[in-house]
């Protein structure tokens, strides 16, 4: 039986998520080493160099207006991950970090509804207040408290939920009505080179911001084949494959609904940090991976609604 491409986004979303988890364990070994926006601007300028060799000819055949799309990705891309960058700075809590970052996975459809119009499902919206809930099982162990690097967080989230929306639409074809009255079809960027030009994008950002902001002797005196190893692992695995699997994930459904499944990051972040670092996971925090879980179910449960009726009619 075949796969339909919605089916198809949805696994390659899970395994976006593993990918992304995966870097978090990078990322986190090598901040330790050098200045964050350092790293980042590093982690994607390699990320971006990597896709953009091997999506060479493809980039050659973009007119203006889809690099310009591109980049324009890439811009919101840049300042939602510089506001995550400012909250981890000032605020005092990441747990709480965590979870309102994770928001922006949460805020996708409300925000594709209220800014494009788009329609979402009913089971989108009782979705999202279990993964909510679930959220603030997994990272909320202490409480809340309103910071200004909460508030850095809150706004990451807001931007990436436009990031998302953004990548999706720039990755598929699309109907845009002209002020004439008439509707003009937009081309889809293909997912290698939109991938190159946005982590491209966000990297020259970074560096912009590093170079201004961070001083790097401290860096040059670090250097180490460890940490370069934490940025290579951190740049390939974690960046240049899990933003192209999610681009071309997205480039095969149009509808945002799907990127809800990207809520399982954090339960696969607290997985592997139990096996990494030797973290330990509460019973709340196991409570809130079930609600992630169920969140997922509700969101899906059309889907799979359908399979499990065709499962049964086949072993009647």
């Amino acid at each position: 039986m075949a796969v339909s491409d919605t089916h198809k986004s949805d696994l390659l979303l899970v395994g976006v998520t593993l990918l992304a988890a995966i870097s978090w364990m990078f990322s986190k070994e090598a901040v330790l080493l050098m200045p964050p926006l350092l790293f980042m601007a590093l982690r994607f300028l390699i990320a971006g160099a990597i896709l953009a060799f091997a999506a060479t000819s493809s980039l050659r055949r973009l007119n203006r207006a889809q690099i310009r799309r591109g980049i324009n990705v890439g811009i919101v891309f840049g300042i939602a991950m510089s506001c995550w960058i400012m909250g981890l700075f000032y605020g005092n809590h990441l747990g709480e970090g965590a979870f309102l970052t994770s928001l922006g996975v949460v805020l996708v459809p409300i925000v594709d509804r209220l800014v494009f119009r788009q329609h979402q499902p009913l089971s989108t919206w009782m979705a999202i207040p279990i993964a909510v809930g679930g959220l603030a099982c997994l990272s909320l162990e202490n409480g809340f408290r309103i910071e200004a690097g909460q508030i850095f967080f809150v706004l990451a989230a807001c931007i990436f939920a436009l990031f998302f929306l953004m990548n999706t639409r720039a990755a598929n074809t699309r109907s845009e009505r002209q002020p004439d009255g008439t509707h003009k079809t937009i081309s889809p960027i293909p997912a290698l080179p939109l991938s190159a030009i946005s982590l491209l994008t966000v990297g020259t950002f970074a560096l912009i911001e590093s170079f201004a902001l961070e001083p790097w002797q401290a860096t040059v005196n670090n250097a180490s084949w460890i940490l370069g190893g934490w940025i290579l692992a951190s740049a390939i695995i974690g960046t240049a494959g899990r933003f192209f699997l999610q681009t071309y994930a997205q480039s095969l459904s149009s509808h945002s609904h799907g990127v809800v499944i990207m809520v399982l990051e954090p339960v696969w972040v607290a997985i592997f940090a139990a096996g990494w670092f030797g973290e330990t996971m509460t019973t709340t925090q196991l409570a809130g991976c079930a609600l992630i879980f169920a969140a997922l179910l509700v969101n899906r449960w059309h889907t799979l609604g359908r399979a499990l009726k065709k499962w049964l009619v086949k072993r009647a």
